[in-house]
């Protein structure tokens, strides 16, 4: 789609609406002359160029992509009306349209009933979710892999309650062994599971996961904020498939979290919280002495900590929706672009003599590391380090990140490798955008000149 031809439609649908309520003279505080607005453009649009390519294929390093021009469009015209979803009264087209998105995130998890909202990011949406747990379980703490985000250790902080990371097995899943000590003690309320870890990509087990929370009586959470997209590749066919189990029991879990600003093709920050059961929006009960006024309904702001929140990012998502809808036709063909780049990629690390695979990916995140002579963890920290430095640099640059691995994870995985340190750092690609498919031969490529090179 031609994107500045949409944007010029957006702006003048909006403004044939706004002219249906009479024209009016703008205030002259609000007027600034254009050789005013040329110059602090101009250099506003020079400091912007102090980013690394996301949009870029060539660009393989955080969780960054921009968001679809549908998203693009949607947001703009909708900010330009700047409706806020917190009551009716502030928003009620966004409000509906926020509805309508939630409902179908909720149905790609297969929830037969739910209540949620957007967030403004991941992390709000964990903190609601754990807010619901602790009232459920008051003076009980909360389990998570020990390579879950960090945001739960951070937000029990927050609500006052005692985080448990627990070990994690070879592929970075949680450990359930470590997981059942941990429940016989009774000290633990909620357990988070995530689908889709922000370093490795590892999927822990819901499925095995949920008859431990039934036999102790715990919650379970579900924090997809990054790979939750993927339950649309549950059971596909093709290489891409993943393997159904876990992805089909988090309909059982009590709440989940999903970032529509990662895989779902949306701007920063859109975040999303979900609860199987709705009588949980009795913990968010309160009321608004200014804002609850038009509409017996449900406000959004009623079931949220959150108060203000954009309009706009509902917007945007609803109308990628109705382009992408979250389905496996939808934009699971989007997530599975990636997924097969990753395997790929795998594929030629494995048969190189100068990478090495740090583990199979599971989702769309590819770690490894540069062999080197002799094997030991500060030599991979080093040339791991050298070769995402030269990338950038290069003329012809790639753009990588690291990742932190320990001495005992090194070990379950590479037990060759002569553990001289505590870790080492690795490389690590994410491959979300769905052009990564047909780059990832030449990344391979320009890596190993690196790697050669040192």
């Amino acid at each position: 789609m031609d994107l500045q031809h949409w944007l010029g439609r957006a702006t003048h649908a909006i403004q044939d609406w706004a002219d249906t309520f009479g024209a009016y003279q703008p205030h002259p505080s609000l007027q600034v002359d254009d050789d005013r607005f040329a110059a602090a453009f101009e250099e506003f649009t020079g400091r912007l160029k102090d980013n690394y390519p996301f949009f870029h294929p060539h660009y393989a390093g955080q969780m960054l992509k921009p968001p679809h021009p549908a998203a693009v469009v949607g947001y703009l015209a909708a900010m330009l009306i700047n409706p806020n979803n917190h009551a009716l009264d502030g928003g009620p087209a966004t409000a509906a349209m926020e509805r309508e998105a939630v409902a179908q995130l909720a149905a790609m998890f297969g929830y037969d009933t739910h209540l949620g909202h957007l967030t403004t990011s991941g992390t709000i949406a964990n903190l609601e979710a754990l807010f619901v747990a602790r009232e459920l379980h008051p003076g009980r703490g909360v389990a998570h892999s020990a390579d879950a985000h960090y945001t739960h250790g951070r937000m029990c902080h927050v609500l006052d309650m005692t985080s448990h990371p627990v070990r994690t097995d070879s592929r970075g899943r949680m450990d359930l062994d470590a997981l059942e000590d941990l429940l016989c003690t009774g000290a633990v309320g909620t357990v988070v599971l995530t689908t889709g870890t922000t370093g490795l990509g590892a999927v822990d087990p819901v499925h095995e996961v949920l008859p431990l929370a039934e036999r102790y009586g715990v919650r379970i959470h579900v924090d997809a904020a990054y790979g939750g997209f993927f339950t649309l590749l549950a059971g596909a066919d093709g290489p891409e498939a993943l393997s159904p189990e876990p992805w089909r029991a988090v309909a059982q879990a009590d709440s989940i979290v999903v970032d529509p600003h990662k895989h779902g093709l949306q701007p920063y920050g859109c975040g999303a919280v979900l609860f199987r059961d709705p009588e949980v929006g009795r913990f968010y009960l309160h009321d608004s002495p200014y804002t609850y006024f038009t509409s017996a309904e449900l406000h959004l702001g009623e079931i949220s900590l959150e108060c203000s929140r954009a309009g706009a990012s509902a917007a945007a998502l609803w109308l990628t929706f109705q382009l992408l809808p979250p389905t496996r036709d939808g934009l699971g063909q989007v997530l599975a672009a990636g997924r097969r780049a990753a395997l790929k990629w795998a594929e030629m690390i494995e048969a190189s003599e100068l990478l090495e695979l740090y583990q199979q990916p599971q989702l769309d995140i590819v770690t490894y590391f540069p062999a080197v002579d002799p094997a030991t963890l500060t030599g991979i920290d080093a040339a791991s380090a050298r070769i995402l430095a030269d990338g950038m640099a290069n003329p012809d640059p790639v753009f990588l990140s690291t990742l932190k691995a320990g001495r005992e994870a090194f070990a379950a995985r590479h037990p060759k490798i002569t553990a001289d340190a505590d870790g080492a750092r690795i490389l690590r690609s994410v491959l979300m955008k769905p052009e990564s498919e047909h780059h990832v031969e030449h990344l391979h490529d320009r890596i190993e000149r690196l790697a050669k090179t040192g």
